[in-house]
């Protein structure tokens, strides 16, 4: 080759800038370079297909197309080539050395100022800003492009530059329909001559690119993009290994959802519930699942705007041709735009939960187990959609048997029209709420009361305050919505001996000057059937107060709150007796009358505290003995 058959020519000063930066700071890892560069490949190879089917004239005969990848580690080079449409001279100049030219764009623009409306023929091209050849030269000290365009006139070309300000163009020997892209590595990438380093980042950035791609004859695409097929064309078999592949997965999906959806963006989904919550075991919190391509290009491995926090379990892909990308194609814009679309990702997930749980029950039994403590994270933090979550939750109910649950729909549902609350009851387990003083008037009245085992269930609860126009009323709550007694509880009631009505007023004045500030109010109780007092809360309820006090050691002792006592229970008649006859014990008996009721709220945590007082109740019965 001749000097004379060189044409030399310089970068405009704009490209100069732009691969200091692309070489620089525009990228955040060095890998994304081969994803620029078999893309550019897959469009060069979209072309020539879309040149083929509409009748246009080729230098050579109809052949497979694809990209063929070859790695030399004793030479440190990388070759990526296509058998695409190649370039012409005039389209290396203006594809190579204009800033930030798109060659995919422009042609995309041509064919659409050109072709009739209603072709069949669709464009799959994946270049937007013409600047991704350029990241070549992060990992490459010079870059040897050889090419031929398919056009009957077309030249064999060799491009080459070392990314310094200029580059060179010379005539080639016989060179094959296409483009190759020859990597003299810098001595920092050597790594990238490594067949199986190539593998890797091809299969994470470039996996579901829609040709071939061979990496020294291997093929390493070999998983389709199946979430852009029509869900009739799929079978199980085949979304379960794409699972498995996607997720770095062993077991098989409980739940899938396959949509599509034209608004606010153009976008094919494919979701996944995994079978096992690993999170439950102990295991650190996990990532986010859901990776973000654009048209089947890796964009964001894990990507977090797309999905809120709470749906960190679910696995899966997202596709949009529309996103609105940066210039490196690694970061989202228009911030708007992505709202709306993580609401529709969002949303459209809700409700399949919603539709899966109204089918089979006993399947959604099974996510809820798993996976129930992420649906009431999204319920107490995502304020969008905390409605429809409230829908997926589920609780024991007192109408049900232990281990079946209810929603707070079906609750509705079964309630009397006259009933305006629904109820809930919180408790470390079944046995102690079912054993404790709370569900005693929902007895008396034959409603049903929800269970509710953990204290985030309460807060949810109580932060929602209604759901479809009925209250959420916890048990424990100071409140005036507790349904009416049963007929035939109220005539027990009625029927039964206890403190004189007019020693009532003295008696509740009597044990409020006793425990002083420790109660805001004493009174009688129109709730208690079986147990001698309850505390109740006029603000939240006793599972965030112990949260509370949890969280603050200077709230130890319990706080104060309502103090309901049954005047018809022996305790209460026989404190009322000792009262009347100032006896110093009555004292200590209304002290412990709150300290019992306390300990059945669970506001108690060191029992030991109260064996000092029992020891005292226990001398006295004992020595009156």
């Amino acid at each position: 080759m001749t000097a004379a058959n060189k044409e030399t020519r310089e970068f405009q000063t704009e490209i100069k800038q732009l691969l200091d930066i692309v070489i620089n700071s525009l990228y955040t890892n060095k890998q994304v370079f081969l994803r620029e560069l078999i893309s550019n490949a897959a469009d060069a190879a979209e072309k020539m297909r879309y040149l083929t089917l509409t009748g246009a004239e080729t230098v050579q005969a109809a052949q497979p197309l694809e990209i063929r990848v070859e790695t030399d580690e004793a030479a440190h080079t990388l070759a990526i080539s296509d058998n695409g449409v190649g370039m012409t001279r005039e389209e290396l100049v203006e594809n190579l050395g204009v800033i930030a030219h798109s060659g995919s764009r422009s042609f995309i623009e041509a064919v659409r100022a050109g072709k009739e409306a209603g072709s069949p023929v669709d464009l799959g091209m994946i270049g937007q800003f013409g600047v991704g050849f350029y990241a070549a030269f992060m990992v490459a000290e010079k870059v040897i492009l050889t090419t031929r365009s398919y056009r009957p006139e077309g030249e064999n070309l060799i491009w080459t530059s070392e990314g310094a300000g200029s580059y060179d163009i010379t005539p080639g020997g016989e060179i094959a329909r296409g483009t190759t892209v020859l990597l003299q590595l810098k001595e920092d990438a050597y790594s990238f001559a490594k067949p199986d380093v190539v593998k890797q980042a091809i299969k994470q950035y470039s996996g579901f690119v829609p040709y071939p791609v061979f990496v020294n004859g291997e093929k390493v695409n070999t998983v389709e993009p199946i979430w852009m097929k029509n869900k009739n064309e799929i079978k199980d078999e085949e979304y379960t290994e794409f699972y498995k592949y996607t997720a770095n997965a062993w077991d098989e999906p409980l739940y899938r959802l396959h949509f599509s959806s034209d608004a606010p963006l153009a976008l094919n989904a494919l979701l996944f519930a995994p079978a096992e919550n690993l999170e439950r075991f102990g295991f650190s919190r996990m990532e986010r699942g859901v990776n973000l391509y654009c048209k089947k290009v890796l964009i964001q491995e894990k990507a977090e705007a797309i999905t809120p926090e709470w749906m960190r379990f679910v696995r899966g892909v997202l596709d949009s041709a529309d996103l609105p990308l940066n210039i490196s194609r690694e970061t989202l814009q228009d911030s708007a735009l992505i709202a709306k679309l993580n609401d529709v990702i969002t949303s459209r997930f809700i409700k399949f939960l919603q539709d899966e749980a109204k089918n089979d029950p006993a399947k959604y039994a099974q996510f809820w187990e798993k996976f129930g403590r992420f649906i009431k994270e999204g319920a107490a933090n995502d304020f969008a959609h905390k409605n429809d979550l409230l829908k997926l939750m589920r609780f024991e109910s007192s109408k049900k048997a232990a281990g079946e649950l209810v929603s707070l729909a079906e609750y509705a549902e079964r309630a009397p029209e006259t009933q305006k609350a629904i109820y809930y009851v919180n408790g470390p387990n079944r046995e102690t709420i079912e054993s404790g003083p709370y569900l005693e008037p929902f007895r008396a009245a034959d409603a049903e009361v929800l269970y509710t085992f953990d204290p985030v269930d309460d807060y949810i609860l109580e932060r929602a305050a209604e759901f479809e126009g009925k209250k959420l009323v916890a048990a424990e709550e100071d409140s005036g919505d507790l349904p009416p007694r049963t007929d035939a509880a109220e005539a027990e009631a009625e029927a039964a001996d206890g403190v004189p009505a007019a020693e009532r007023p003295d008696l509740t004045g009597w044990f409020k000057q006793i425990l002083g500030e420790q109660v805001t109010e004493v009174r009688v109780s129109a709730r208690l059937t079986d147990s001698p007092a309850v505390t109740l809360t006029s603000y939240g309820t006793h599972s965030m107060q112990r949260m509370m006090q949890l969280m603050d050691q200077k709230m130890a002792d319990a706080p104060p709150g309502v103090l309901e006592i049954n005047c018809a229970h022996p305790i209460i008649i026989g404190v009322n007796e000792l009262r009347k006859k100032e006896d110093a014990f009555a004292a200590e008996a209304a002290a412990q009358v709150l300290r019992n009721a306390q300990l059945a709220a669970g506001l108690i945590f060191d029992p030991r505290s109260l064996v000092n007082k029992l020891n005292d109740v226990l001398a006295r019965a004992v020595a009156k003995g």
